[in-house]
């Protein structure tokens, strides 16, 4: 099985931890939901959305979209809870540590849950030039995943970033990336992307795709 982060597709970023507490919350819709380079709605519309906690260096959340694996149980709803703790050394670098919970209340019949933890590491140099990279181990499904991602602020409203990912071990060890740009306006962020891996064999849901997502914060 083959699943998801966070929010697909967002590069990873220094974080700088709040000194009261927050809440933020998004929603998005896009032509599909896509994660790691492979289709998990079937090649069609996504809606998704969640919210967040965090206060000092401690977070938590939850996501959810709609999926489409074309299952037996017909599973139609991916419901991610993620916490964890995360900072910045005194050089400026960002570390993340945490967890995801993927839950799919709908697959009565068929064992898709499974966590994932973390560990990552994220940066901004002097010329707005942002780079990270999280490590992922699924002791379910004995996977390793390694995420890098690299994004440049264009101007205040328009930036544009790449991701390159890969299983280190496990679901056939294969390779996924993706080039994109946002422009935000009126509230709304606006992305634009592409998606590519070298799986064999995958079928339609792992062609190469353009996706194109309308996001709100909250």
């Amino acid at each position: 099985m083959i699943r998801k982060l966070l929010l697909a597709g967002v590069a990873a970023m220094a974080v700088s931890a709040p000194a009261v507490a927050e809440v933020s919350g998004n929603v998005a819709l896009s032509t599909e939901y896509v994660w790691r380079g492979i289709s998990q709605s079937n090649e069609d519309l996504a809606v998704s959305g969640g919210f967040d906690f965090s206060q000092d260096i401690f977070y938590v959340g939850t996501w959810a979209s709609n999926v489409d694996f074309e299952d037996p149980d017909d599973t139609n709803l991916e419901l991610d809870l993620y916490g964890g703790v995360a900072s910045e050394f005194g050089n400026g670098v960002g570390w993340d540590l945490g967890f995801i919970y993927y839950m799919y209340p709908s697959a009565d019949s068929s064992d898709l849950d499974f966590v994932e933890l973390y560990g990552g590491l994220s940066t901004e140099l002097e010329n707005g030039l942002a780079l990270g990279g999280y490590l992922y181990w699924d002791p379910d499904n004995e996977t390793v995943y390694l995420d890098t991602s690299a994004g440049f602020a264009v101007t205040d409203s328009f930036g544009v970033d790449a991701t390159l990912g890969a299983y280190l071990d496990g679901f056939d060890e294969y390779t996924n990336w993706s080039l994109g740009a946002t422009y935000s306006a009126v509230g709304l962020d606006f992305d634009l992307r592409y998606w590519g891996n070298d799986v064999d064999g995958g079928g339609d849901i792992a062609d190469d795709r353009i996706v194109f997502t309308i996001a709100k914060s909250l």
